[in-house]
């Protein structure tokens, strides 16, 4: 009874997970107001650096290691000529397009 009691909550656990889970297809889509300055398909600067294999690099241009934490907070506060995003983009979106970065 019990093992039948944990195999249910677990797998109602993941389900719950499963829905609140960032969608790297919607990111995808937030990415093209940032397709204007990056490019998502190489490295190569345009106006911003490119970012295809950015969260394999050892470290950003900033030099900072590209963590979630990291990511977030430029996209966030901005700098460096790119703009703060943290009161145009939800938790939502924000949470996707770390998802779809995590693709490239």
């Amino acid at each position: 009874m019990l093992k039948k009691s944990l195999a249910a909550l677990s797998l109602g656990s993941m389900m719950m997970m499963n829905a609140f889970a960032a969608d790297a297809a919607k990111g995808k889509e937030v990415f093209e107001q940032c397709s204007v300055c990056h490019n998502a398909d190489s490295d190569e600067k345009k106006m911003g650096p490119g970012l295809k294999g950015l969260m394999a690099k050892a470290k950003m241009k900033n030099g900072k290691k590209p963590t979630d934490e990291n990511v977030r907070a430029i996209i966030k506060t901005g700098g460096g000529g790119m703009p703060a995003y943290e009161d145009m983009l939800s938790k939502e979106e924000l949470d996707n397009l770390m998802a779809y970065l995590k693709t490239l």
